[in-house]
């Protein structure tokens, strides 16, 4: 049993290529794995306001919810696989990610459609901060691949709260 147990662990983790120490490779792949976790909780939410969207500017929000779910689904799969690709493991469940989101859910039967806005605001401008972050763990590594991706993701989410901002205004 222990035999199929070592080859599991084995199957799990990947070939270091860019040669980082694995203490190195650890602290990436933690604060990458933290910000995949506030990516998926962004996203439900996103799609939450987006299905539960009403009032006068309804299609207006719905189609633009829609469209920042898609980009930020999008990125997910490219935060776990930087993660895979240099030697880490990743998210496992959705437990996994709750332990470590740090935006918070809204399970709110109701919400008006500025304050929705308001909100995914803040929560977009929370992931720019993790990725910001994240940017800086990579950065001390010179792990120039996961920099280069985060700041586009980190552009795409500073546009996402501009469009969130001045759709409130």
């Amino acid at each position: 049993m222990s035999t199929h147990t070592s080859q599991e662990s084995k199957a799990a983790k990947t070939n270091n290529p860019d040669g980082f120490a694995p203490e190195q490779v650890k602290d990436v792949t933690n604060v990458l794995n933290a910000t995949l976790a506030d990516v998926f909780a962004l996203y439900i939410k996103t799609k939450n306001f987006h299905w539960h969207m009403s009032g006068p500017h309804f299609r207006d929000y719905h189609l633009l919810l829609d469209e920042q779910a898609t980009q930020i689904f999008a990125i997910s799969d490219d935060i776990a696989e930087r993660v895979r690709k240099i030697g880490g493991t990743t998210l496992r469940s959705i437990g996994h990610i709750a332990r470590l989101q740090r935006i918070a859910d809204n399970d709110q039967e109701f919400v008006p459609a500025r304050d929705m806005l308001l909100e995914l605001h803040a929560d977009n401008m929370t992931l720019v901060e993790s990725l910001r972050a994240a940017h800086e763990v990579a950065g001390k590594v010179s792990d120039y691949a996961t920099t280069s991706l985060i700041e586009t993701w980190i552009d795409e989410a500073e546009r996402r709260a501009w469009f969130l901002f001045e759709a409130t205004r």
